[in-house]
C-alpha cells in the first residue's frame, strides 16, 4: 500500500557532523562494482562524471581506507574497483537498512492508533550540510596545549597529519581523546599552495589532479596520500601567475586555527 502521508524513511549514515553516506552514494559504489567503471556507473545513475567522481572522493575521504580505487581514464573510461573496505561498508549499510525497515513497519503500526499526530513533525532529517569543501576523517593521535587552547593532532593515514588548535572548552564539550575519530572541516579558501616547503603537520605533499577556472577564481583539486583529496580555491590571476597546472607536485598548507573539528 502506498499513498501520500504513508510513513517512509531514507537511511543516512554519518560520521561526525558532516559525513553522509546515503542510499544514492551506496548505489553508486555498487554500480562501480558491477560495471568496473566510474564513467559507466555515473551514466547508469544519471549523474555527470564529475558528480560521480566527487561523490566517490568524498566517501574515500571520510573513511579510514578508500572504498573505491580507480586507474587513469577520466571521462573516457578507466577501470575502477570496490576495495574490501568498500564492500564492507555497502554490506553494513544494506543490513542497517533492512533492520530500520522492519523497525519502521512496527513503528507505523503503533502510530496508527494516534491518527491526529503529524508524522511530518515527528520524523525529520538530522543531516547537516556545510559550506566547507573539505571534510577529512582522521583519528586523534596527540592532545596538548595551554590553559585556554588545545592542539589536536589527527592522523589521516599514510603519514598524513592535520593539526587543529581549538579552545579547551570546545575540546571538553566534544569529548576529545587520543584514539577518537573526528572529521576535520577545512574551507577551500584557507588552503594555500607552495612549491617548496618542508613536509609535516598541515604541510601535505599533493599532486594537482584538476583545475577548474571561473572568471575570478580557480578551484584546484589535489590528491594526497591514503586516497584522500583536498580542494584549494585561489584567485584566477594568482593561479595563472603561478602557472599551477595538472600533474604538478605542490605542498598544501593549512593554518591550524582554520581547521574545524566535528565528532559524532
Amino acid at each position: 500500500m502506498s499513498k501520500a502521508g504513508d510513513l517512509s524513511a531514507s537511511l543516512v549514515l554519518r560520521r561526525g557532523a558532516l559525513a553522509r553516506v546515503g542510499l544514492e552514494r551506496i548505489a553508486l559504489v555498487e554500480a562501480v562494482g558491477a560495471l568496473g567503471s566510474i564513467t559507466a556507473a555515473a551514466r547508469q545513475m544519471g549523474l555527470s562524471y564529475r558528480g560521480a567522481w566527487d561523490a566517490i572522493q568524498a566517501l574515500n575521504n571520510l573513511f579510514d581506507a578508500p572504498l573505491v580505487t580507480a586507474s587513469a581514464g577520466g571521462k573516457s573510461g578507466g577501470a575502477a574497483t570496490i576495495t574490501p573496505r568498500g564492500q564492507a561498508v555497502v554490506k553494513a549499510f544494506r543490513e542497517v537498512e533492512r533492520e530500520i525497515g522492519a523497525a519502521l513497519a512496527r513503528l507505523e503500526a503503533g502510530l496508527a492508533s494516534a491518527p491526529d499526530q503529524d508524522l511530518g513533525e515527528l520524523f525529520w532529517s538530522l543531516g547537516l550540510r556545510t559550506s566547507a569543501r573539505n571534510a577529512l576523517r582522521g583519528t586523534i593521535v596527540r592532545l596538548g596545549g595551554a590553559a585556554v587552547t588545545v592542539e589536536v593532532a589527527l592522523s589521516l593515514g599514510d603519514g598524513l597529519e592535520i593539526v587543529s588548535v581549538i579552545t579547551r572548552r570546545s575540546a571538553d564539550e566534544l569529548g576529545l581523546a587520543v584514539g577518537k575519530p573526528v572529521v576535520a572541516l577545512i574551507k577551500s579558501s584557507v588552503v594555500t599552495l607552495t612549491r617548496e616547503a618542508p613536509l609535516g603537520p598541515n604541510r601535505l605533499a599533493a599532486v594537482i589532479l584538476e583545475r577548474e577556472n571561473g572568471e575570478a577564481a580557480s578551484e584546484i583539486r589535489l590528491v594526497l596520500a591514503a586516497g584522500k583529496t583536498l580542494i584549494a580555491t585561489l584567485s584566477r590571476s594568482e593561479a595563472d601567475e603561478r602557472g599551477l597546472s595538472v600533474g604538478e607536485t605542490v605542498v598544501a598548507m593549512i593554518e591550524s586555527a582554520s581547521v574545524i573539528l566535528a565528532v559524532e
